[in-house]
């Protein structure tokens, strides 16, 4: 059996995976590179060896991930393939967690497409000065205390430079931009493109877990790189200390039209010898299902049986499919709450800063230093009372909107617990029921948000904010509230697609 599952795994390994993609320069051929990747499970073999890699310094390979440099003083190491590469373009899609206790990190993660390997212990994020080729470094420490830092940046390097660290390579850097990827509660992730001369670098925050939330980084045109070279990832600490650590590595060839006739194509009698292995496989497994099924006809299920739907199973997917959209939705609600919070910090700063606008008869400021201009008016007691009102009408209305949510949830939670007993006859479960109450519910809390939308639009003598745009509690009001109702749901769709997983076995 084992030798049939390596046949099948040679075969769609040497066999090129093309997909076809429209991108700013018309159709791409991708074609992706087992040789220069890596990704767990498996990671690293029984003797501690990466396939097609070679690592050294302080690195430590495992099954799910490669610790490049640990979080001690004084630690270097590095990771780089064993072969040049043989194609012009390419993507890599990396994987990655920088985390310490700390609050400030040193003293970053470098990756590397150079002429010649480094060393294991260099003194440039761990890797060799004066490299003929590209780096992309992910700066954690702030060497040029400029308050610039954590920070990503493209470096090229033509053998006869050495790197700038005592300005963080500022002077030296392609492109860059500022961004946090210190302790996030997902791993952190970038996707470097290198095509027809434009190098493009995207960057995931961690922040999510969904895997399309890139954000551009860099792009530069007019790039020049070798047109072959070797694969790196080293990371060096300093007096301050992180881990460093890799989960994946993923690299893709990119080819023009026409130019992938014959980049890796299998010759013509290996390619029919695994065919027909194939074949021969594809026959012995169907013999030994005809053989189980005439030795345990008890066991024989309907094929077609998996072919169709029921009726709760179509409820629960229009449920679950309005349940994501719902979510994309909030998901970009959320970043624009973000936005909004931002402008009422601001706004609350100037405020504070404004004391003797705010308290009246207060003292002057002392000489010598300038008090911060507050073109708004002046917050009255009348208005914080105004505003303790409106709060306090808030919190009940929410305490009244969490009873509503509590009432729907014993619901139902009760008629889950009847579809567990509707085995019986006369005892089954009614989906149009559950639904019902479901809407019945909804409708309830629908309600108690307009009830609460009413209270706030009430006139309270508040007087409006100043200048600056403040965000409106009826939205942040109504966010709140849906996104209740959207937990509660995906908790419901969760616990009903369980119980009938249980039902099955």
């Amino acid at each position: 059996m084992m030798k049939w599952i390596v046949v099948i795994l040679v075969h769609s390994l040497l066999t090129p995976n093309l997909i076809n993609v429209r991108g700013n320069t018309g159709m791409v051929h991708r074609r992706f590179e087992y040789k220069y990747s890596f990704k767990p499970p498996y990671l690293a073999q029984k003797d501690n060896t990466i396939p097609f890699w070679e690592y050294g310094g302080n690195a430590i390979a495992s099954s799910e991930s490669v610790r490049v440099a640990p979080s001690l003083r004084s630690q270097k190491g590095a990771v780089w393939t064993k072969t040049k590469t043989a194609f012009e373009w390419w993507e890599i899609d990396i994987s990655f967690r920088v985390s310490g206790r700390g609050r400030i990190g040193a003293d970053g993660l470098a990756i590397w497409f150079t002429t010649e390997r480094g060393d294991y212990n260099g003194e440039v994020f761990g890797s060799s000065d004066k490299w003929t080729g590209l780096g992309i470094f992910f700066d954690s420490f702030d060497n040029d205390n400029k308050h610039n830092n954590p920070y990503i940046m493209a470096v090229i390097n033509d053998g006869t430079r050495h790197f700038d660290h005592q300005n963080d390579g500022g002077s030296q850097a392609l492109a860059g931009c500022l961004r946090d990827f210190r302790n996030k509660p997902f791993p952190t992730r970038a996707r470097i493109e290198y095509y027809q001369n434009v190098l493009t670098v995207l960057f995931h925050s961690g922040m999510t877990n969904n895997e399309q939330d890139y954000e551009m980084c860099l792009r530069a045109e007019n790039v020049v790189l070798p047109k072959a070279g070797y694969y790196g990832i080293s990371a060096a600490t300093g007096g301050l200390a992180d881990d460093h650590d890799v989960f994946h590595f993923l690299t893709t060839s990119l080819h023009p039209p026409g130019q992938l006739d014959q980049i890796g194509q299998v010759p013509q009698a290996d390619n029919d010898k695994l065919s027909q292995e194939y074949k021969e496989y594809q026959k012995k497994l169907e013999d030994e299902k005809e053989k189980y099924k005439k030795e345990h006809p008890d066991e024989q299920k309907d094929e077609f049986d998996d072919w169709f739907e029921s009726d709760n199973q179509r409820e629960l997917r229009q449920i679950w499919q309005a349940q994501s959209t719902t979510t994309e939705v909030l998901r970009d609600l959320s970043k624009k709450l973000d936005e909004v919070i931002g402008r009422q910090e601001r706004t609350l700063g100037l405020l504070s800063a404004s004391g003797g606008a705010i308290q009246q008869g207060g003292s002057p400021p002392p000489p010598g230093q300038h008090q911060q201009q507050y073109t708004g008016d002046a917050i009255r007691r009348h208005e914080v009372d105004a505003l303790l009102n409106t709060n306090n009408i808030l919190t009940q209305s929410m305490r009244d909107l969490k009873t509503q949510l509590n009432d729907l949830n014993q619901r139902t939670e009760l008629l889950i617990g009847n579809q567990k007993a509707g085995g019986s006859v006369g005892g089954g479960y009614d989906m149009q029921g559950l639904v019902a109450e479901m809407r019945d519910g909804l409708n309830t809390v629908k309600q108690g948000v307009l009830g609460v939308q009413a209270r706030v639009n009430q006139p309270q003598g508040l007087n409006s904010c100043p200048t600056t745009k403040c965000v409106g509690l009826t939205p942040f009001l109504v966010a709140l509230a849906v996104q209740l109702v959207i937990i509660l749901g995906y908790n419901i769709y969760k616990d009903a697609k369980g119980n009938q997983s249980k039902k099955f076995y």
